[in-house]
């Protein structure tokens, strides 16, 4: 199995389309046996959904996630969590474990505004808000 997750920095980028870089996690037996960084070379929106199936990966883990990305990866074939926030190491290891906290009905719908620093559909990790939650 692959996972991906929206990246920087360590930690899970706060808005699909917008993201520079996954985290692709490569998992075998349920343990993660490698992972690697892929640049999306200005890709955005739901063209990372075809770039996310050309590699192979079968789950996303990201914070704000509109909903034409959304069909997008549906589309595709890849199951998505929206609305996690934190580390990405982390969040792929509570996937793993079955516990990864995240925001099934995330949407992120302010296109053509201008975000926070840390992105869409969030207040940031430590502000007590939950992540991808206006």
């Amino acid at each position: 199995m692959k996972i991906a997750v929206t990246y920087e920095n360590g930690e899970i980028f706060q808005h699909f389309g917008h993201t520079e870089e996954f985290k692709i996690y490569n998992v075998e037996e349920g343990k993660v046996k490698s992972s690697e960084i892929a640049g999306t070379n200005g890709n955005g929106h739901g063209a990372l959904a075809d770039m996310l199936k050309a590699l192979n990966v079968d789950v996303l883990i990201c914070g704000g996630i509109g909903g034409g990305a959304q069909a997008a990866l549906t589309e595709a074939g890849i199951k998505f969590y929206g609305g996690a926030c934190g580390s990405a190491d982390a969040a792929v290891e509570a996937l793993l474990a079955g516990n990864l906290e995240f925001n099934p009905d995330v949407q992120c719908s302010h296109h053509g505004e201008h975000h926070h620093e840390g992105g869409c559909g969030s207040h940031g990790c430590s502000s007590g808000h939950q992540c991808g939650v206006e």
